[in-house]
């Protein structure tokens, strides 16, 4: 655990909420492909990553739950909170809209992560440590599988580009928020816990760059980004998405198999 006089333990459990509520809220995402996806082998690996991510955050749940001190494990930090204390990014709840946007979304966070996850492996902390060690190896499986459609469609059919043109422009407003910096992120950078979001940024245009090239896209700037999520401000998908996601809990409280 962390050095409490390097951190103190209300800003390292806002910063563990934050990377699990933005992984739990990815990876139901990624869940609604499920028998949906366009291909019998995206059946499949659409779920895997989602059990990727949803692993991320039960152990970042727990962690979580042993450094707030309030007795919450990590079944009432999932799935018994109101949609005001959630703190993903805004990126992670989004509808998944076609293939494409899916794609590209999942391109984008895992490219943010693999940084953070890679910084993570040499904290100060050492049960961050450990998770991070276990899913840098995770999230460079979803760099390259996400990669490899933003590709494939980008530079594909007509239609295939279209959509993936469509998917930059719609989560343009979205990938600034996965780089602010705020108190809580300063006090866990100082501490030696995990890298500050702001210096990420060319590792992530290093992963995103050389895929764009490939797939014939263009970066689309865009001067109105959306924020608040670290806030617990979210779009209207966000209600829907917790409906679906906390109904067994809520309808059947402290039910046990």
């Amino acid at each position: 655990m962390a050095d409490r006089a390097t951190v103190s333990r209300e800003a390292l459990t806002a910063f563990l909420l934050r990377l699990a509520d933005d992984h739990l809220v990815l990876g139901h995402r990624l869940s609604e492909w499920c028998g949906y996806a366009p291909m019998l082998e995206e059946d499949l690996a659409m779920p895997n990553m989602a059990l990727d991510l949803i692993g991320q955050a039960r152990a970042l749940y727990q962690y979580a739950g042993e450094v707030e001190g309030k007795g919450r494990d990590e079944d009432q930090l999932a799935y018994l909170r109101r949609e005001r204390d959630y703190v993903n990014c805004l990126m992670a709840e989004r509808a998944n809209g076609d293939f494409a946007h899916t794609m590209l979304r999942q391109l984008y966070f895992a490219a943010f992560m693999e940084p953070m996850w890679r910084g993570m492996r040499s904290s100060s902390d050492a049960q961050l440590a450990g998770i991070a060690a276990k899913a840098e190896k995770e999230v460079a499986y979803h760099i390259r599988h996400a990669g490899e459609w933003v590709v494939r469609l980008g530079d594909g059919t007509e239609e295939s580009a279209r959509r993936m043109v469509a998917a930059v422009e719609a989560l343009a407003p979205h990938v600034d928020e996965l780089f602010e910096s705020d108190a809580v992120t300063t006090a866990v950078a100082q501490a030696g816990i995990a890298p500050d979001p702001a210096t990420l940024r060319a590792a992530f245009d290093a992963v995103v760059g050389p895929v764009f090239a490939e797939a014939g896209l263009q970066w689309v700037e865009t001067p109105f980004g959306r924020t608040g999520g670290r806030q617990g401000r979210h779009s209207e998908a966000m209600g829907y998405l917790l409906a679906e996601l906390q109904y067994m809990q809520r309808t059947y409280p402290g039910m046990t198999w």
